[in-house]
């Protein structure tokens, strides 16, 4: 999709509707008592609201991206057209050592390699991490709290705020759609949830927007998982 109407992205528009104004609340909040704030985006159309919302409230912020060497071609080209028309500050994590392929070997080794890794330790830096995720995508996120406290493998303890954590798919596709955020072009050929190419299906249950992820083997890649 075109990206000419995000590059005048109204920085002054409106949040009117109550969600919205949670979103935008909860944001605040959590940038007042941060220091090193910073959002995880793979630039599907729940990252790209969040974003949008985020960068009102401080547009400076760290959009990190897990570059796994196996996103699809659009993916790649949708990042940079967005960074470049919304000014992101774009930080792109990748693996020390990365082995393209090795999601045939496992899709379990190649996840910790290419994003659990590079994530965990770069959130190391950071006190606060926003996160598009919602309760509505998977079981797995039934529970999510808005803010809550999320330990790293070190040790160290931050703040995860999902501030569209009560958002359906809907709410996400219509505040696209009302402050004009083009989205990523895979939707238009059917994909509903949109991760690393080889790995990434159309959906096998249309009222599992999530279904088409690793082949239905398993429900989350490991980020949002956190150490014991």
């Amino acid at each position: 999709m075109s990206v000419s109407t995000a590059a005048g992205m109204d920085q002054g528009a409106g949040i009117g509707d109550q969600k919205s104004t949670q979103a935008a609340r909860i944001i605040s909040e959590a940038l007042a008592g941060a220091s090193a704030p910073c959002i995880t985006s793979s630039f599907q159309a729940e990252c790209m609201v969040l974003t949008h919302l985020l960068l009102e409230a401080m547009p400076g912020i760290p959009v990190l991206f897990l570059d796994t060497f196996h996103h699809f071609a659009q993916t790649y080209a949708y990042r940079d057209e967005m960074a470049a028309a919304w000014k992101m500050n774009l930080v792109n994590l990748k693996a020390a050592e990365p082995k393209p392929g090795l999601w045939q070997e496992s899709t379990e080794k190649c996840c910790a390699l290419h994003k659990v890794g590079p994530l965990f330790s770069a959130l190391e830096q950071y006190d606060v991490w926003f996160t598009a995720l919602r309760r509505d995508q998977s079981a797995s996120r039934a529970n999510l709290q808005e803010v809550e406290p999320f330990r790293l493998p070190s040790g160290t303890i931050i703040q995860r705020v999902a501030p569209l954590a009560s958002w359906t798919a809907k709410d996400v596709w219509s505040y696209a759609k009302a402050h004009g955020i083009p989205l990523l072009s895979l939707y238009d050929l059917g994909y509903t949830s949109i991760g690393c190419e080889p790995c990434t299906a159309l959906p096998d249950d249309p009222n599992n927007p999530r279904s088409g992820r690793w082949k239905g083997q398993k429900l989350e890649c490991g980020i949002h998982i956190q150490a014991k």
